[in-house]
């Protein structure tokens, strides 16, 4: 009965086979995702007087730092032993295709990032860190949505088995029973923070402040991550409570939530305007033109 209930999945990773080439669904929607993200920050660029040329460095270091942080931030907190303890394991490091991406990891990345964009071309374009940081949880917001769903279509990231009708079956983990899609639930969540955040941006950001996206974004973000957790099948169990298992996702979780509230209470009480105010030039005052008087 539960099997009729539940959706079977079974689609091939693999989008296009080119020889020994392969284009995955995953890859796509990866790129995918930065591509429609630099589409919208292109105008959140214009809007606000910034120059378009300097996106195409703040794309290379967001790739750089994503894949990067993420990786690390895998190989740090999920599987310190193998990664850092064997020499194969330690080879693996330096191969993201071969699975394994931490979001958290990857958030410090971004962090790290643009402070180095920040400090390199913010001054002269009269933005700071926690103004590009507000535009690129944005961004993120849709770009990990995509991320997730080709998560979906590796089969991967899945929770713990239910009996809700849209359980579903990944025949290609060879497992028979229905499993929470945590990965489309945290798309869906992804996806409707990004709308909200666009809504306050188009909207409302007259009356927003500088941070305050960014502590919207962090709350409820890893918020639902923390939550999201409880229905997604563990790769590191740290302790139980009761029949409640908290894992690893759970305590990365925990002080992004803390910096989202401590960042959103103090950009209010700072007060200092999300948009770029750039100070118009004051008139010089015209000097009185002296002329000779006539000779009588």
């Amino acid at each position: 009965m539960l099997d009729l209930l539940a959706i079977h999945w079974n689609i091939d990773p693999v989008l296009i086979h080119l020889g020994p080439l392969q284009i995955r669904w995953y890859s796509l929607l990866f790129v995918s995702g930065f591509i429609y993200g630099i589409y919208i920050l292109r105008n959140f660029y214009r809007r606000e007087g910034v120059s378009e040329q300097i996106l195409d460095p703040l794309l290379y270091s967001m790739l750089i730092a994503v894949i990067v942080g993420a990786r690390l931030g895998h190989c740090i907190f999920y599987d310190p032993a193998y990664y850092f303890g064997t020499w194969q394991g330690f080879g693996e490091v330096f191969m993201p295709w071969k699975g394994g991406l931490a979001s958290h990891g990857g958030a410090v990345g971004i962090i790290l990032a643009m402070w180095w964009y920040t400090n390199k071309y913010g001054k002269k374009e009269g933005f700071d860190l926690l103004w590009i940081l507000d535009k690129l949880v944005i961004i993120i917001c849709f770009a990990g949505a995509c991320i997730r769903i080709g998560n979906f279509f590796n089969s991967e990231i899945y929770g713990y088995h239910t009996t809700l009708p849209w359980g579903v079956i990944f025949e290609r983990s060879g497992d028979p029973l229905p499993k929470h899609p945590t990965m489309l639930y945290e798309a869906i969540s992804y996806i409707i923070l990004g709308l909200v955040l666009l809504f306050l941006y188009n909207k409302k950001n007259d009356k927003m402040f500088r941070g305050e996206y960014l502590g919207i974004f962090l709350t409820f973000c890893f918020g639902c991550r923390f939550l999201l957790e409880f229905t997604k099948a563990p790769s590191v169990t740290l302790f139980h409570i009761g029949d409640v298992v908290i894992n690893m996702g759970h305590m990365l979780s925990i002080p992004f939530i803390i910096a989202g509230i401590v960042i959103w209470v103090l950009s209010v009480r700072r007060g200092k305007p999300s948009k770029i105010i750039r100070e118009t030039p004051k008139p010089t005052k015209k000097e009185p033109t002296h002329y000779a008087k006539p000779l009588n």
